[in-house]
């Protein structure tokens, strides 16, 4: 785990103008890389690359960067790990001079070397992104991994000589090293407010993007930029369900654990302290499980409580670590330690991001880092395996069908009206519920109940929504539901959540759940191996429960969470208030200011609970007061 950037042009790397670009790039991703920086930089060609390191694996010199092919061809800046580069070692014949090392750096290079870019990126497990320098055709070539969980930002600068392209691990590195307009792209303003992330290959500023996942760019020197795909979610998603999984849930069960204990195994390959995360949930429960299972020392295992009973998830993790016999650490924290971190928001996110579990996820980051270098942790285990509510509400929906959906519709909607005035916000959610089990199709009713899709209009022309059916082929409604969550939300939320919280500590993540291999199993499976029976995640609950006992995960799902209503109405609400006046509301005129003013008023006077949708506009008004420049 690192930070990478760098920049290419005519006129880029004039050495007496580069190493100052470079250093300063480098400068905001020291929590990336506090174990090193250096770069590299060719006056000749244009290109500076610029890297630093979180040193994981070979902690010698021998696995710094930038780092040059054996054959002086290719260099190399890269961030992330390649879990199964030992046995791309032993396929390859080692170089002339013999490896030098055993960084999995080492291994990508004579990959590239032999294999080139292209065909190099299809055998690789793991998590990346990279910039690899190509001194024999003159080409710098990005590329990121599967899923996106390491980040790349870049975009073209300047006009005529002085135009350059440059590319980091994060936007304000990025915003260092070319000059860029702060032009704000409306498409991701209008993503955030309607989903509380930036969605897709936009960044927040208009000529910024981000490389989208499972794909590659290479640059020419003042010519055009060439993109490729190597690897599809959505493809992936659909050749899967072409070849289904047959046999029974048992047979289900046997193989997801075998392939969970091989990427389990391979990611927790690490020269440096690793750990895990764990929330006491089905998820991290079992990564932490087949942790142990393959340990033979104590794992160490992390979680973090909180005073209020309603958001604390520490006994449930505290009694999954005591029955599998981990190292457990456990902080509880006080709400003036979360709301310490408020402020900082915006530094360490470097974007406007608005889910307001990256404040425990901060925490518990903190907590891990005091021990561990590493952690893996139990994400992408409600996208592959139908654990959301929403998941359940249009499984329900298509169950009920249109008439028992118009029956629901019609009690939810007579029983809210009839507690409106004893219990507003109670009638609201109601409301609300009722509005959903209106919708004609269950896979509107499965976004309108869930928090990710929620709307309210604070955007003076709102933009629909762009939700368009990725599977196709018959594909029901809960499928197209975990589909959209999978190639968004996990995307774009959940891993730049733990991503940016975890970095910020200079901790590195892994998740096994994303694999490709397991990922695609998922997808292989039949629906009732996931959803049956009122119960969701079953195919992974039947892993779990070979290691754990029923009874301590047999509870209702929790998410990591925050009084935030209620700290808006007060700890917070000055804080909040500054950045919602009239006088301070931004964005280049493309907020609903009358419409933000009366979410906020609804909300202080206890009318509406618009903690999420009102966050969504504070994250993008303290990023715009937020100058790392």
């Amino acid at each position: 785990m690192c930070g990478i950037y760098g920049f290419f042009g005519p006129e880029a790397a004039r050495r007496e103008g580069a190493e100052s670009r470079l250093a300063a790039m480098g400068g905001l991703l020291h929590h990336r890389g506090p174990d090193g920086q250096d770069m590299w930089i060719d006056e000749m060609a244009g290109v500076a690359l610029g890297h630093r390191r979180l040193a994981i694996l070979d902690l010698s010199p021998a696995g710094a960067q930038p780092m040059a092919s054996q054959s002086g061809r290719w260099t190399i800046v890269y961030n992330g790990e390649i879990y199964n580069h030992l046995d791309l070692r032993r396929a390859l014949l080692a170089p002339a001079g013999g490896w030098r090392g055993h960084s999995d750096t080492e291994t990508l290079l004579a990959l590239i070397e032999h294999l080139g870019v292209e065909r190099a990126l299809p055998r690789l497990v793991g998590m990346f992104a990279f910039a690899a320098w190509d001194a024999e055709n003159r080409q710098l070539w990005l590329a990121r991994d599967r899923f996106g969980e390491k980040p790349l930002y870049y975009g073209w600068y300047g006009t005529g000589p002085t135009r350059g392209f440059a590319f980091a691990s994060q936007l304000g590195s990025l915003r260092k090293g070319g000059d860029f307009t702060d032009q704000l792209a409306i498409s991701a303003v209008s993503s955030l407010l309607q989903r509380g992330y930036v969605a897709g290959d936009q960044s927040i500023l208009a000529d910024v993007r981000r490389l989208a996942p499972g794909s590659w760019l290479v640059a020419d020197a003042g010519g055009p930029v060439r993109e490729g795909e190597y690897w599809s979610a959505s493809e992936t998603m659909r050749n899967a369900r072409a070849n289904p999984l047959g046999g029974s849930l048992e047979q289900s069960i046997d193989a997801l654990e075998d392939l969970l204990l091989d990427a389990v195994s391979a990611q927790m390959i690490s020269d440096v302290p690793i750990g895990a995360l764990l929330s006491g949930g089905i998820d991290s429960s079992t990564i932490v499980s087949l942790m142990q299972a393959r340990s033979k020392d104590q794992v160490r295992t992390f979680s973090i409580g909180f005073g209020e009973d309603e958001f604390n998830e520490a006994p449930y993790a505290r009694a999954v670590a005591q029955h599998l016999g981990t190292q457990h650490h456990e902080l509880t924290v006080s709400a003036d330690d979360a709301l310490a971190l408020i402020p900082a928001l915006p530094s360490i996110y470097d974007e406007p991001f608005a889910d307001s579990s990256q404040i425990p996820t901060i925490l518990v980051s903190r907590l891990a880092r005091e021990y561990v270098t590493v952690a893996l942790s139990g994400d992408a285990g409600d996208e592959l395996f139908g654990g959301y509510t929403s998941h359940a509400i249009t499984y329900r929906s298509q169950i009920l069908g249109a008439r028992g959906r118009a029956a629901a519709a019609h009690f939810l909607t007579a029983a809210a009206t009839a507690m409106a005035k004893a219990s507003p916000i109670r009638s609201a959610k109601i409301a609300r519920l009722g509005r959903v089990w209106a919708h004609t199709d269950p896979r509107d009713a499965g976004l309108a109940i869930s928090d990710r899709w929620f709307r309210l209009p604070l955007l003076v022309a709102p933009s629909k929504a762009d939700l368009p059916p990725l599977l196709g082929g018959g594909a029901s409604n809960v499928e197209e539901l975990m589909a959209l969550d999978a190639r968004m939300y996990l995307v774009d939320d959940i891993l730049v959540k733990v991503d940016r919280a975890a970095m910020s500590a200079s901790l590195e993540t892994r998740v096994p759940m994303l694999d490709h291999r397991v990922f695609e199993l998922a997808w292989r499976m039949p629906l009732h191996h996931k959803i049956q029976s009122g119960h969701s995640k079953v195919a992974l609950r039947g892993v779990l429960t070979r290691y754990v006992p029923q009874a301590l995960i047999d509870r209702p799902k929790a998410g990591f969470s925050i009084p935030l209503a209620d700290w808006l109405r007060g700890p917070r609400r000055d804080w909040a208030e500054d950045l919602l006046h009239p006088a301070t509301l931004r964005a280049d005129g493309i907020l609903g200011e009358a419409a933000i003013r009366q979410a906020w008023s609804q909300h202080l006077s206890g009318m509406a609970n618009n903690a999420s949708a009102l966050w969504r506009v504070l994250m993008l008004q303290a990023w715009g007061a937020y100058d790392p420049i």
